[in-house]
């Protein structure tokens, strides 16, 4: 499964996936299909630098596209949870500055 455009409206900011950066997702080919569990959610950051999920449903009423943002706190938290990275950390939060553990 993957993600497709959609545009929403949330506090007055306009989000949309076909002029945002794919950064991540959960999405992983296992041989037969893309779907883990049926569901799937992707990560982007729009050209301001805004971050949001797309979440995508093959089960009937789910809510298949809906998009919700995020602070950059929480895009961080769940890019290092997301398996398929399309971008490497630096590229997906630019001028955050990691530490050496």
């Amino acid at each position: 499964m993957k993600p497709f455009d959609t545009i929403e409206v949330h506090d007055g900011k306009r989000y949309n996936t076909a002029t945002a950066t794919l950064l991540a997702g959960n999405d992983f080919w296992d041989g037969h299909n893309w779907e883990r569990g049926g569901t799937n959610l992707f990560l982007f950051r729009t050209p301001k630098g805004a971050y949001f999920t797309q979440s995508r449903s093959q089960w009937q009423g789910a809510n298949d596209g809906q998009l919700q943002p995020l602070t950059e706190a929480e895009a961080v938290s769940l890019f290092e949870t997301l398996r398929e990275k399309r971008v490497d950390f630096e590229e997906a939060f630019p001028g955050l500055t990691l530490e050496d553990a």
